[in-house]
């Protein structure tokens, strides 16, 4: 069911931008890099429209440092969630934000 999906997007979207507001959103590449690498991430959003060497190295990251990851969200999705444009990396730095979050993403009617 494509409501059913839509609305738990619109849920996450909306759960995203109350982390931002709370300081717990990490924005941009570089950043996300360095945060990875501290081991300061608990959850990474890629979005499909990140170029294929972004998401190769931030899958490898994930991968190496054990942080999930979801690639689900358009660019345009994310940076209206968060009040940008076009956003490609965003990171979580609060663990039960990120749970919650990975748990909303996960929770029935997120299939199509």
């Amino acid at each position: 069911m494509i409501f059913g999906r839509r609305w738990k997007l619109d849920k996450m979207l909306s759960f995203l931008g109350l982390t931002r507001k709370s300081g717990n959103l990490i924005l941009g590449y570089n950043k996300n890099e360095e945060a990875i690498k501290m081991r300061k991430l608990y959850l990474l959003i890629l979005s499909k429209g990140a170029s294929e060497n972004t998401k190769d190295k931030f899958k490898g990251y994930c991968e190496k440092y054990k942080v999930p990851y979801i690639e689900d969200f358009t660019p345009d999705e994310l940076g209206y969630a968060l009040g940008y444009e076009g956003i490609a990396v965003v990171g979580v730095s609060d663990r039960n934000m990120a749970r919650k979050l990975k748990e909303q993403y996960n929770s029935k009617g997120m299939e199509e």
